[in-house]
């Protein structure tokens, strides 16, 4: 089992520079993770003076970013903003190659008051599958999210109820995309993960694991004190033979010590099934 990190939980203190990359990455060895995650919204710059410091400072610490949090909003819409947002992926990707960053998780969009279902599942498949093919030139995998809101939006995910996930997952199901599986966000909306990670399983590539305080509410707690069932979600991946990386969405605000204590019990947790 290898096991990463998205820090939601130092994403303050490292936009603010009073955490660097370089210092994260320090901290997670510690910890005992094997790689880390960011955000693309972690990055300074995209300048080649200071990309090429932090591939060396990564190279120093002797870890790799396996996986960027990216945020394209494919169903904005105004479709001159929709060929944006596939503008700015396509550098996202252009960049995270250049970091040897593995995989992009990606998203639909947001929920835009106004936009139907139909043309927003549309304008996400057609987007995400012309996204595919620079994730391919680019030697880096795009993996999709049953997600809900990040702090970068102002609306929630536009394929956070259940059934729209399902619905672009099998749009795109045919392209190079995969699927980051999280385990807290289909609890956040109200429905039971193990059925939808049943209906995706030989498309997931990456986990996000994460945990929310009650059913029908984005409420996320330190893993492993809330209500998602992580175990069960465990099990399954291991019934199916996953070897991929399993990320801690650690976003309970506690800092590193959430972290440590996510990683306690992921491992424990995985080595006991």
């Amino acid at each position: 089992m290898r096991l990463t990190c998205l820090p939601v939980s130092l994403f303050s203190d490292i936009v603010s520079g009073k955490m660097s990359i370089r210092q994260w990455a320090h901290e997670a060895k510690i910890i005992g993770l094997d790689a880390i995650d960011i955000s693309i919204m972690l990055l300074k710059n995209h300048t080649p003076v200071y990309l090429k410091k932090l591939r060396e400072d990564l190279k120093s610490e002797n870890m790799n970013i396996i996986m960027a949090a990216t945020y394209p909003d494919f169903t904005h819409p105004d479709e001159l903003q929709r060929e944006r947002e596939l503008e700015y992926l396509r550098h996202d990707i252009a960049v995270c190659s250049y970091l040897g960053i593995r995989y992009i998780r990606v998203l639909a969009g947001q929920a835009h008051p106004g936009v139907k279902i139909e043309d927003g599942i549309m304008w996400a498949v057609e987007k995400l599958t012309e996204a595919a093919r620079v994730g391919e030139k680019y030697g880096v995998i795009l993996v999709y999210e049953d997600h809900s809101k990040p702090g970068a939006w102002e609306y929630v995910d536009f394929s956070h109820p259940t059934e729209i996930f399902l619905r672009v997952f099998a749009g795109i199901k045919d392209t190079s995309i995969k699927v980051n599986f999280d385990t807290g966000n289909i609890v956040a909306y109200g429905d039971d993960p193990i059925p939808v990670l049943r209906k995706v399983m030989d498309k997931v590539e990456t986990v996000h694991i994460s945990d929310m305080a009650e059913y029908g509410k984005l409420s996320p707690v330190v893993i492993g004190t809330g209500v998602v069932p992580n175990r069960e979600i465990f099990a399954l991946l291991k019934q199916n033979g996953f070897n991929g990386w399993l990320s801690i969405e650690e976003a309970s605000n506690t800092g590193l010590d959430g972290i440590k204590k996510a990683v306690s019990f992921v491992r424990n947790c995985w080595a006991h099934l």
